[in-house]
């Protein structure tokens, strides 16, 4: 794994990280070399002679073909979400260095990971020594653990299972190298990278390390069928891309969905994107999982979608709403969970499209939560939607409060709209960055107890949406 290309500007954190990667593994390859030269690993090379004992033109024949075959397994990566690329070429450096020992595996994956953008000098010189250098450390060390691990000559069981030690070292180094390098240069958090990456591609690096293992026992055999692998690695890297592709088609067909509902009222354009970003932003404050995230970015572009069965007539009008136009107006999020509902892989953020009107102290709709009863995901989105409306043009409003203005209600309807703690998350975002503030009041409200929620809600048929003294946010 590497982190892609591109030039942000490389902070002091991030420059003693690259420095401090490419010294250690420049010097674990030097140590390698002379500890483990290839000449103490015959199986490495290639016998072209069929002699007892490999020549060093065989050895150097035997690294050169590895080399080969990890820069093209390398040639065509990934990319995956979070900006780092993965490629099937960690199978033929894992069997490089079953075969050739750990000097052998750092210079294959020294020089078998070389780029022609690298040539072309389309990576900073700095991201081209921490990329070679970040697989070349994981390399050194997974064939330091294969050598020293017990078992050797002891039949292929028990080499099979130092091999798969060695493969999850090289694994688990070479992502926490790349994560950490790519949390540096973006300011987000290792866990959150981590567990991104981790994700996508865990199970296919899971397969490379038997198949490096697979081919390094076919190579000891008969060196040249080693290529039929070819296919396989091939299939592997092709599945991968297709997973890549299809998450991105869902994920632009649901930008798309909203786009469309959002276009039925001009003052409305983007308003799913910008709710979307702004919510994300704010479970990143708050730190959320990945699937949080990533819940929070579909669900705030498809948190309006049931505003596609509320008329025009009700949806557009500039003046107050009637109750019964309220009614129809505070369906919407109902219905936008009747309507995702069926597409399973969106069943994280039904929550969030349901409740994200809900208010924190009870009076919200449509299943009038309090408190944590309502979904920690949709009190995010509900904070990034309100904003959002206060701060655009609608028209009810055609002149948008300010941001200071739209974080002063936010303020002021915290313990009663909103969460406390969710608005206090957002201001720490950079949609509200330098605005002023005036805090959270020195008494928070109290908001009615669980029991007393419960007693209300059974006295009252929930699907009574009566009208409440409102917000300005409440209406979005």
């Amino acid at each position: 794994m590497v982190v892609s290309p591109g030039a942000p500007p490389v902070s002091s954190a991030l420059r003693a990280y690259i420095v401090g990667v490419v010294v250690v593994s420049a010097v674990a390859l030097v140590a390698a070399t002379l500890l483990y030269p290839a000449t103490s690993y015959p199986a490495v090379a290639i016998n072209f002679l069929a002699g007892a004992v490999p020549t060093d033109v065989e050895i150097v024949a035997g690294v050169a073909f590895w080399t080969i075959l990890t820069l093209v397994s390398w040639a065509l990566p990934v990319r995956l979400p979070r900006g780092t690329q993965q490629a099937v070429a960690n199978a033929p450096m894992l069997a490089a260095i079953f075969l050739g020992g750990p000097a052998v595996g750092g210079w294959v994956a020294v020089l078998g990971t070389t780029e022609a953008r690298e040539l072309r000098g389309r990576i900073p010189w700095y991201g081209t020594l921490a990329n070679h250098a970040g697989i070349a450390l994981p390399a050194i060390a997974s064939g330091v653990v294969y050598e020293f691990l017990p078992g050797k000559n002891a039949g292929p069981l028990a080499d099979f299972i130092r091999a798969m030690f060695a493969a999850g070292v090289f694994y688990a180094l070479n992502v926490w190298l790349a994560v950490s390098l790519l949390a540096l240069r973006t300011g987000q958090p290792i866990r959150t990278v981590l567990m991104a990456e981790s994700r996508e591609n865990v199970l296919q690096n899971i397969a490379l390390g038997p198949l490096g293992w697979l081919m390094a026992l076919v190579y000891s055999v008969l060196w040249w069928a080693t290529l039929l692998f070819a296919l396989p690695l091939y299939t592997t890297r092709t599945a991968s891309q297709r997973l890549i592709e299809m998450r991105d088609m869902f994920t632009q067909t649901i930008g798309a969905l909203a786009e469309a509902v959002d276009k039925r009222d001009p003052y409305t354009a983007r308003h799913s994107q910008n709710v979307k970003v702004i919510a994300v932003d704010i479970g990143r404050v708050m730190r959320v999982n990945d699937r949080e995230l990533e819940a929070l970015e579909w669900g705030g572009l498809l948190h309006d979608v049931g505003k596609i069965g509320v008329p025009d007539s009700v949806l557009l009008k500039s003046d107050r709403l009637n109750r019964e136009e309220r009614m129809v107006m505070n369906s919407h999020p109902v219905l936008g969970a009747q309507i995702i509902a069926p597409v399973t892989k969106l069943a994280p953020e039904l929550p969030i499209i349901r409740h994200h009107h809900e208010w924190y102290n009870g009076s919200g709709y449509p299943d009038r939560l309090i408190g944590d009863e309502i979904p920690k995901l949709a009190r995010i989105l509900h904070v990034a939607d309100a904003f959002e409306a206060m701060t655009a043009a609608r028209p009810y409003r055609m002149t948008p409060l300010t941001a200071e203005q739209a974080l002063a209600e936010l303020r002021k309807f915290a313990g009663v709209q909103f969460d406390p703690v969710v608005v206090d998350a957002f201001v720490r975002t950079p949609h509200v960055e330098g605005v002023a503030d005036a805090g959270r009041p020195a008494s928070p409200r109290q908001i009615p107890l669980i029991g007393q929620a419960a007693d209300r809600m059974a006295a009252t048929p929930r699907s009574d949406a009566k009208a409440t003294t409102v917000a300005p946010a409440d209406r979005v």
